[in-house]
């Protein structure tokens, strides 16, 4: 009998079994003792019928306690699933058999203790590590029993012509298995240290229990040993059967991986993915190979269960023995098939009229070069072409329907040429900033898993060094040695090249069965954007070719841009958006990665190169072009002056700003309009506008201006809600409202919301909670005028003694003192009885971050209380933290952690 006297567990749960095996590498009539944990007999105690019975299989050297917090969440009344969780032989506190079991035996055993245990369906099977195979080989042979998959951090195929993971090199190697995995605890006390956080005392102390002492380690070395590294391997047929076998089923499918592990690292998620591509997928950014300890997976995994529970349950009530039937390793359809395509115009629908029209050999894209003068152009007729060539060669090299092309390219005719190109094949674009950082540009691309990747020079090294994935492309042909040292397979300009060597009859022939390239499916995805990361790590947003489609309508009917038009862009997507839209686009010498290097000079020449009548400019953009206009001679004054729309997005843009703006482009109707990654624009407003709320909001004569920022009326096809907050800060709720005055989170809906948040089905799950709405984080309210107003993130709000605080309001009222240059509101101590902090970013900036001058900290909190916020302590800061992409949203949430550290007599340091 075990003596189950673990942390987390529940002594009902332990108990022991005995199994006749039928195993080869037993003899006949043998019987093994199994040791299980099993919150069935407490279910049958307290009188709940479980809805299915989860299969636990651990991996290698842990045990069944790494399942502990699905067997208590089972337990739970609203939804009880009996969960078994198993220690395989010769691990945990079951046998030790004195045998080397290979995987198909570990995969046969698995089978007889659920025949002994005469487990019947729905059976979700539940695997780590090993574990995740064999639990999978068990879902095969158990097809009439099996309603769905849970894997995390596993493995069933490793591609013949890359090495091991140094790790399993290590454990392997002659001199070091016996030693490493039996003789002594290395391996056990080296899995346990990939815990992050790390694991408690005694939950580490549990984990090594089962295995003190060399005689019970026997099983933790053989695992090690029965690693198929080739296709010699003895084991090596019983993993191809289950690698292969996975690609047959159909049943529900749920990943949860954490990327920071060694071993399984996020190629073999990726390898998973392809052959269970109807599966969901979260990643939990941090999260190491002990996925299980380091994040809570039983709450996503029971809310998986409950959103699948009529596939699950129904599994078992039909009887139907073959959940293998019908799986095509195509992903299954979120939208009806029926689904009318009449009105789906694809992205590059209007390139090749263009290129055929009367405009063919005017200039479609450029780039200007810091000297001001355009380095490089391409016409329409030529921008189609180098795109058919482009998209030939890419095919020819392996890019086709689905594959993802990670595109590390500064905005310009390159990329342009590239995206359109990778588009036209149906192929997942994957744009990253630069300005992420190497840390967050890592995080990105490595999670997005690029089958290729495109890139400048500086990318292709970041990519060697860093090990980045995809096949890598450079942009312009490369020496042969600096080939070989990147790892660079061809280049765009090759690659060109070979999509146009086949001459004008057999281009002409292409040309007409162009037809077939465009043939994508519109709600296939077509990109995956990363947001900015001023909330958290950069998430993969997930758009189909139909929502990118719309969001070039939705911005040429809101803005009225047009065929012709002539847009300078300081800002990639719109860049980008140009060809679609039917305008010459121009990229102006800046650093993209940095709106706060475009000058104004720099500015005027690009309008002067196209003749421009729109811009596009972050805030941050216009606070240096504003600053530095005194550098513009008269004819750039001039070219200012020609200027028809200025768009501005990304941040809040102070009406002072926009006036000056207006004082250098005084025919331009400047407008901000609202939006984010995930649904980019959402509102619109214009400056006549934002003073006339202004206005109102003085007056207080309409009912809810005020306390925020206006930022207009839904763009064209858009519609938004709000969920009123609670007490406690959060938006729990389900009803929205549309009436003046509610506070909450945002809703929006519209055509060109994003699909999915990408390999983030939690994140999916929270955001997409209510039908036909995109929950945005964002916290506002209605006018009367029918106007949005946006007081913040939701994630910012303070929770004070009696008041739940939304900062924006309070501010910009900060904000307006002649001394402050931004303001930020942040809550320090416990939700409930939160302390509302205000960090200001003074002009000239203080030297060193610290509590404020009694007289600003004054000055400060009067202001903050003509917006009805009281300020308990006010300090200073060099420089505001911000995203790089706008270099205008503050990080609130680093600025609390700073505040609670200072005003708790740490050192102020950098916030």
């Amino acid at each position: 009998m075990v003596a189950a006297n673990w942390p987390g567990v529940d002594p009902e749960w332990s108990r022991t079994i005995r199994v006749r095996s039928t195993s080869e590498v037993d003899a006949p009539g043998t019987v093994r003792r199994w040791h299980v944990l099993d919150n069935g007999a407490q279910l049958t105690r307290r009188g709940l019928t479980p809805i299915g019975t989860l299969l636990c299989v651990h991996g290698n050297p842990t045990w069944s306690y790494l399942w502990r917090t699905l067997l208590s969440a089972g337990a739970d009344p609203a939804h009880p699933w009996r969960v078994v969780a198993v220690d395989q032989l010769d691990m945990g506190y079951s046998e030790r058999t004195g045998t080397f079991r290979r995987l198909a035996d570990r995969v046969n055993d698995l089978g007889d203790l659920t025949d002994a245990l005469g487990l019947e369906g729905p059976v979700v099977t539940v695997g780590h590590d090993w574990g995740g195979v064999i639990s999978s080989g068990w879902a095969l042979n158990h097809p009439q029993l099996l309603a769905g998959v849970v894997l995390t951090n596993t493995a069933v195929h490793h591609p013949s012509d890359s090495p091991l993971p140094p790790a399993l090199r290590l454990a392997l190697h002659p001199a070091v298995h016996r030693w490493g995995t039996t003789t002594s605890d290395a391996f056990l006390r080296v899995t346990h240290s990939l815990a992050n956080p790390p694991l408690p005392a005694d939950v580490r102390m549990a984990f090594m229990a089962p295995y003190r002492g060399a005689g019970r380690r026997d099983g933790v070395g053989n695992f090690v040993a029965d690693i198929p590294a080739d296709a010699s391997h003895p084991s090596f047929p019983a993993l191809t059967q289950v690698a292969d076998g996975l690609r047959r089923l159909s049943v529900p499918a749920l990943m949860l991986w954490g990327p920071k592990d060694p071993i399984f690292s996020d190629r073999y998620l990726k390898d998973l993915i392809g052959r269970l591509p109807h599966a969901d997928v979260h990643r939990f950014e941090g999260a190491g190979h002990l996925v299980a300890e380091d994040r809570d997976i039983a709450a996503p995994v029971f809310d998986w269960l409950a959103v699948h529970g009529t596939e699950i349950s129904g599994s078992a009530i039909s009887g139907d023995d073959s959940p293998l039937a019908g799986a095509t390793g195509e992903p299954l359809p979120k939208k009806p098939a029926e689904q009318e395509n009449t009105q789906f115009r694809p992205l590059w629908d209007s390139l090749a009229e263009l290129a055929a029209g009367p405009a063919k050999e005017e200039t479609a894209v450029a780039e200007m070069a810091p000297e001001g003068t355009v380095s490089r152009s391409l016409s329409w007729r030529q921008l189609d072409q180098g795109i058919l060539d482009l998209a030939e060669g890419l095919r020819e090299t392996g890019v086709g329907h689905g594959s993802r092309v990670s595109l590390m390219v500064p905005p310009g005719t390159d990329l342009t040429v590239a995206l359109y190109a990778c588009l036209k094949l149906g192929a997942v674009v994957v744009v990253a900033d630069a300005g992420l950082g190497t840390k967050g540009m890592s995080r990105a691309v490595k999670g997005a898993t690029a089958d290729f990747l495109i890139g400048i020079d500086k990318a292709l090294a970041a990519a060697s060094v860093l090990g980045w994935p995809g096949r890598r492309i450079s942009v312009q042909d490369l020496p042969t040695a600096r080939r070989r040292i990147l790892g660079v397979e061809t280049s765009l300009h090759a690659l060109a090249e070979s999509g146009s060597r086949s001459g004008d009859e057999q281009r002409n022939a292409r040309r007409r069965a162009d037809h077939q390239l465009v043939m994508v499916n519109p709600d296939a995805p077509s990109a995956v954007l990363f947001t900015s990361g001023s909330t958290g790590p950069a998430k993969g947003v997930v758009y189909t070719h139909r929502q990118l489609a719309a969001m070039r309508d939705t911005v040429a009917a809101t803005f009225g841009i047009r065929s012709g038009a002539r847009l300078v862009a300081g800002f990639a997507p719109f860049a980008l958006l140009g060809p679609a839209l039917g305008a010459v686009s121009v990229t102006p010498a800046m650093d993209v990665t940095a709106p706060r290097t475009l000058t104004a000079r720099a500015l005027a020449e690009a309008v002067a190169a196209i003749d421009a009548t729109v811009v596009f400019a972050s805030p941050a953009a216009l606070r240096n072009v504003v600053a530095t206009r005194d550098d513009l001679s008269g004819p750039l004054m001039r070219a200012l002056e020609n200027v028809e729309l200025l768009l501005s997005a990304g941040a809040p843009v102070p009406e002072p700003l926009l006036a000056e703006v207006q004082k250098l482009m005084p025919e331009a109707s400047l407008h901000t309009p609202y939006g984010m990654t995930e649904a980019l624009p959402v509102t619109d407003i214009s400056f006549e506008e934002i003073r006339a709320a202004g206005a109102d909001e003085a007056a207080g004569t309409v009912l809810g201006a005020g306390n925020g920022v206006c930022v207009g009326r839904p763009v064209h096809g858009a519609r938004l809600a709000i969920i009123p907050l609670a007490a406690d800060g959060t938006a729990p709720g389900v009803n929205h409202a549309t009436e003046a005055g509610v506070t909450g989170e945002i809703l929006v809906s519209a055509p060109h919301v994003k699909e999915a948040y990408d390999r983030l089905w939690l994140t999916e799950q929270e955001t997409a909670s209510l039908k036909g709405w995109h929950r945005t984080g964002d916290v506002g309210h209605f006018d009367a005028a029918g106007r949005l107003w946006v007081e913040g993130r939701l994630a910012h709000v303070v929770t004070a003694p009696g008041a739940v605080v939304t900062p924006v309001g309070a501010e910009q009222s900060i904000e307006r003192l002649d001394a402050v240059r931004l303001a930020a509101i942040a809550g320090v101590g416990p939700t409930g009885t939160q302390a509302v902090v205000a960090v200001v970013e003074t002009e000239p900036p203080v030297p060193k971050a610290g509590p404020a001058a009694p007289q600003l900290a004054g000055r400060v909190r009067r202001a903050a209380a003509e917006a009805g916020v009281h300020v308990s302590a006010v300090l200073v800061v060099p420089a505001q933290p911000t995203d790089v992409r706008h270099n205008a949203k503050i990080d609130r949430t680093r600025l609390a952690r700073w505040a609670s550290r200072v005003l708790a007599g740490g050192r102020p340091g950098k916030p």
